[in-house]
């Protein structure tokens, strides 16, 4: 048994007075462990299901852009950190998407011709094209990942679609993440000449980002019909209106940016895709 009148930090050892040692910051009245201690350690140093997450998670999902500036306006004990907020709802959305068993990738053979069509074909011979060339490169300078892309092209369209929809598992979380410090550069190009620093437009990639989480693991349980309408509206307005209230630009101001932001997210997300799909495609057995 811990002696809870002890005065003395058993962490650092220097001499207390109060419940906590002013150098280290341990409590000092010590007990031995319980059960009740451990699930409440780890759901609120962990989970993160206290108070600080529900207010984080209001201000996200309704008050578009409120969460980043209260964090910049020094406002942030109250709230869930920004990286690990996203952390959260990345491993829970992605957890939920996994065993829900979706679909991600799905090849459709149905509009293929029979095997007997394209044996039938007569062969002609054709000049070398760009693309047998870029084969010739590949097998040349990396026959590893010409063989794996050859031996995925003979595959059957089911196990096409099981070997991108394991890549995308395995790969999918670490290039959304990625993506979140190229965001935020795009940010920091579009908001030139504010005085906003690269994090501060992180912090908002960070939050902005959250949110979408969130609302990518409701669509995927909210039927067809007028709930989901207003849902989609909300997601496509969430953005600009975020944008406005961070970086108090005007109306004309905060689209033209939202437009162009929009366009080169789009690239950058539709490169990682590609990406996501040829490491999926490489490390297939």
């Amino acid at each position: 048994m811990i002696n809870a009148l002890d005065h003395t930090c058993r962490n650092c050892g220097a001499t207390t007075t109060g419940n906590f040692c002013h150098m280290c910051g341990q409590e000092t009245r010590l007990h031995a462990p319980s059960l009740g201690e451990f699930l409440h350690e780890f759901i609120g140093h962990y989970v993160a299901l206290e108070g600080r997450l529900w207010g984080s998670i209001t201000r996200l999902l309704f008050r578009p852009g409120l969460l980043t500036t209260e964090y910049l306006a020094g406002r942030r004990k109250r709230y869930v950190e920004p990286l690990r907020l996203y952390l959260s709802l990345s491993i829970i959305f992605f957890a939920v998407l996994k065993f829900s068993d979706a679909e991600v990738v799905t090849l459709d053979s149905a509009h293929e011709p029979p095997a007997a069509v394209h044996q039938a074909a007569p062969a002609k011979a054709a000049p070398p094209s760009a693309d047998s060339k870029l084969e010739e490169v590949m097998q040349h300078e990396a026959p590893g990942v010409f063989h794996s892309f050859d031996r995925f092209s003979k595959m059957g369209d089911r196990e096409k679609s099981a070997v991108l929809q394991t890549g995308f598992y395995k790969y999918a979380p670490y290039a959304i993440f990625l993506l979140m410090p190229l965001f935020a550069l795009w940010l920091k190009l579009l908001y030139l000449g504010t005085g906003k620093k690269y994090g501060e437009h992180l912090l908002f990639a960070l939050h902005t980002n959250a949110f979408a989480f969130i609302m990518l693991g409701i669509f995927m349980f909210l039927p067809e019909g007028f709930v989901k309408f207003v849902a989609f509206c909300w997601v496509t307005g969430y953005l600009p209106w975020a944008m406005q209230r961070v970086y108090q630009k005007g109306k004309w101001g905060t689209l033209w940016r939202w437009i162009l932001l929009g366009v080169l997210h789009g690239i950058s997300l539709g490169v990682a895709i590609l990406g996501v799909m040829a490491l999926g495609i490489i490390s297939a057995h």
